[in-house]
């Protein structure tokens, strides 16, 4: 089977010219029934996917590369594919970008189309690394990818990431030596995630470490972070905890929020921290304390071993780079509680029509 099988290709296994290949693909013009099942057949023997960008009758080098990433609303997604662009722009090539909106049915749907245009190369976040039935279609036709963020443990998959165990570790451990005892976690939908996964694992494994009990675990959607009603059970429970660790920062900064609404100051009742050192966290007030991912130096050395896996270098290599915790203002020692001096969440009161 052809690495990457062109339309001169389906035409000599269908025994058809290009042209009648070329109407069978696009539609435009008659085609016998006999003639579009050979065609299909072929297409299906050969793993042909149809170039979607001018559909050239040529097989040709596209000189671009796809990146497929969550959700391009989450900054520290954004920040990486800046770093992609800048290694493909460094190269020569262009970059084609979709997003999942963290839902697997349309990754492959995604990576399919990316496929479709011929990209020559992925880097690309998933739902899970090692198995990902997506992924499993780039081994077996030789596509070149890299994945960033997600770790692999089995797959010996490609990939750019930090150490998410040891960094939830690093957060657990600056929330225990400032006296937190009771701890509890707000995380990404598990099956969405890999990464969500292993913060909660690291979670787990790091109150262990000082002798503290599991605290409760929130699992929440990514595109939908109203969750007022349970972190208030968890609030005015008999020993509500005194810190919250979010598994990414936009999860830490809706977490803020929603105390808010229920009546509860950062830090001054209840800690937060989160994961991920988005730039907009150091802009709010309390400004947010976190794990700093170096995300456009991960954007930037996945598509380094991207192209040299183009260049037919090696394509099994794990990079983990180096983190950085960041003390924001939402992350002090635990105060009194939360029971006595709960705020009322501030109402609009009308206001008198100003004369103009």
């Amino acid at each position: 089977m052809p690495k990457n099988a062109t339309i001169r290709d389906v035409a000599a296994r269908a025994a058809l010219s290009i042209a009648t290949v070329s109407r069978a693909i696009t539609g435009n013009g008659a085609v016998s029934a006999d003639s579009r099942q050979r065609v299909q057949a072929a297409i299906a023997e050969l793993g042909f996917r149809p170039n979607t960008i001018g559909r050239s009758l040529k097989a040709a080098r596209s000189r671009s590369v796809g990146v497929l990433v969550p959700a391009l609303a989450n900054p520290i997604f954004a920040e990486s594919v800046s770093g992609v662009q800048e290694v493909a722009a460094e190269h020569g090539y262009s970059v084609l970008i979709a997003s999942t909106d963290y839902d697997p049915a349309r990754e492959a749907r995604a990576i399919e189309s990316l496929l479709s245009n011929r990209v020559e190369g992925l880097v690309l976040t998933v739902a899970d690394g090692d198995r990902s039935r997506s992924l499993d279609t780039l081994d077996a036709s030789g596509t070149p990818f890299v994945l960033v963020y997600n770790e692999t443990f089995t797959s010996g998959r490609p990939f750019v990431s930090v150490d998410n165990v040891a960094g939830v570790a690093a957060i657990i451990d600056r929330m225990a030596a400032l006296g937190h005892r009771r701890i509890a976690m707000v995380a990404g939908r598990f099956h969405q995630s890999d990464r969500s996964r292993l913060r909660h694992q690291g979670f787990r494994a790091a109150l262990r470490a000082h002798g503290l009990a599991p605290g409760p675990v929130i699992e929440v959607d990514f595109s939908d972070l109203r969750f007022g009603a349970e972190l208030g059970r968890i609030m005015d429970s008999a020993s509500p905890p005194t810190a919250l660790f979010a598994s990414n920062d936009m999860l830490a900064l809706a977490t803020i929020r929603t105390l808010h609404d229920l009546g509860l100051r950062v830090p001054e009742h209840v800690s937060v921290a989160g994961f991920d050192g988005i730039d907009v966290g150091t802009l709010v007030a309390p400004s947010l304390a976190t794990l700093v991912q170096p995300a456009r130096l991960m954007g930037r050395r996945a598509m380094d071993l991207l192209f040299s896996g183009l260049a037919g270098g090696p394509r099994s290599s794990a990079v983990h780079l180096p983190f950085a915790v960041r003390m924001g203002e939402s992350l002090a020692p635990p105060s009194r509680g939360v029971g006595s001096s709960r705020i009322e969440p501030p109402t609009l009161q009308p206001k008198e029509p100003t004369p103009c």
